[in-house]
């Protein structure tokens, strides 16, 4: 199994990842540098993500006849567990200390991550129904992000329910993409684009779409509605 994608498509997405992870690991710096929390935090990003491109480069992810995915089970399952044990046990001392402001903005990284799905549609590495010519529209969410991050910051208060609307839909939009991908994945589950699958995702740089990106995403999300439905607005 080999990626048809070019080199450029490659390096785009390297930097979107990076920058990714970069402006998290800064936002939780700026606000809680003396945390152990965020302390933790900050060493096990980088960590998770070498670990991650070292797997993937060897060809783990390749294998794709285990049930659960290999994907699933080494790749995505811990950054879910790792949110869950943030919800349930660091809610004071993590998720209070992240700005909104930064929750609304990191949505902009969903711009260059869905042309990079697009480019890797055209050179037969993902399906065509993962990009925005298909059935994937969480482009939207990204275009939207510096909207919504003016119309509800730029007043004496911040505007809770545009806010609120935005995660809801933004959610919605990112669990159509990520359904749509699990069940592209060349794997005993898969269910769509047989003729293309979502191969693309089981090769570096892009195993850290699911692993890294849209994790940081879906966390964005969830702790935005979190604080804005406990009215934790900082």
């Amino acid at each position: 199994m080999t990626l048809n994608a070019s080199t450029y498509v490659g390096v785009i997405f390297g930097i979107t990842a990076l920058a990714t992870a970069g402006a998290f690991l800064l936002a939780v710096y700026k606000r809680a540098p003396n945390s152990r929390v965020s302390r933790i935090v900050i060493i096990l990003v980088p960590l998770w993500m070498v670990v991650q491109a070292l797997v993937a480069v060897g060809g783990f992810y390749q294998y794709t006849s285990t049930v659960p995915p290999r994907l699933f089970l080494t790749g995505v399952l811990p950054a879910l567990v790792t949110m869950i044990v943030c919800f349930v046990f660091l809610r004071s001392d993590f998720l209070e200390s992240l700005p909104l402001r930064f929750l609304t903005l990191i949505h902009v990284v969903r711009i260059p991550v869905e042309l990079v799905l697009l480019w890797l549609s055209h050179s037969g590495d993902v399906p065509r129904i993962m990009t925005f010519e298909g059935w994937n529209f969480d482009i939207l969410s990204g275009l939207l992000a510096p909207i919504v991050y003016f119309i509800s910051f730029s007043g004496s208060q911040i505007r809770r329910g545009i806010l609120i609307a935005y995660n809801i839909v933004g959610f919605l939009l990112l669990a159509n993409i990520v359904s749509i991908a699990i069940l592209s994945l060349p794997s005993p589950i898969q269910q769509l684009a047989f003729e293309q699958p979502n191969r693309g995702v089981l090769f570096f740089p892009y195993i850290w779409l699911p692993t890294l990106v849209v994790p940081v995403v879906l966390f964005s999300h969830m702790t935005s509605l979190w604080k804005l439905a406990a009215n934790k607005i900082s």
